[in-house]
């Protein structure tokens, strides 16, 4: 008889916990809620975009859309970003996001409940670093591509996460790329 497998754990053997792993709030668990294609980046995946990006975002002005848990926003923070925007629709996630920047005293956060596909159509402005991370398997990411070069700055990022393979739209190029498990992630800039 084969021994059963224990179920994956996260963050310090508790669900819906992920901790922070570089920068001033290292090693904090961010609590997030339930909710359906609701997957934090895992910690191995955070680790290989910061290394990518060069550990520290000095002043940097970031965007994460599908916020969800904040893992990829709440880093950025915790990296020195100036600034983080986190889109989110789902109150339940707005309210752990909330609490979350409370706990660390992350007031470079600004936390914003709208559709970040319509957010992102009426949005002007211009950022140095676009987290995507929609829910698994949504098709979302590959629908915002085309969009995301207008609201980089000149020389700006764009980290993409899904589950297909990341195509470069006009525009971008693909910097680095990786995969872990079903996940494609790529790091792209803005030519």
């Amino acid at each position: 008889m084969r021994a059963k497998r224990a179920p994956p754990q996260r963050a310090h053997g508790a669900p819906n916990r992920v901790r922070i792993i570089g920068g001033q709030y290292r090693r904090r668990l961010l609590e997030f809620p339930d909710g359906a294609g609701l997957r934090p980046t895992p910690d191995r995946v955070r680790e290989t975009l910061f290394n990518w990006l060069g550990q520290d975002l000095p002043g940097w002005v970031c965007l994460d859309l599908f916020a969800g848990s904040g893992a990829l926003g709440f880093e950025a923070a915790s990296r020195g970003a100036g600034r983080v925007v986190m889109i989110e629709r789902d109150p339940k996630a707005i309210g752990a996001l909330e609490k979350n920047r409370a706990t660390l005293g992350a007031g470079q956060v600004d936390i914003l409940r709208a559709d970040a596909l319509a957010w992102l159509a009426n949005s002007r402005e211009t950022f140095d670093l676009i987290f995507v991370d929609p829910p698994f398997d949504s098709g979302l990411a590959g629908t915002l591509l085309a969009e995301l070069a207008r609201h980089l700055e000149s020389g700006g990022q764009a980290y993409i996460e899904q589950a297909a393979p990341v195509v470069a739209p006009a525009g971008l190029i693909i910097h680095r790329s990786g995969r872990a498990g079903r996940s494609h992630f790529a790091l792209l800039v803005k030519e």
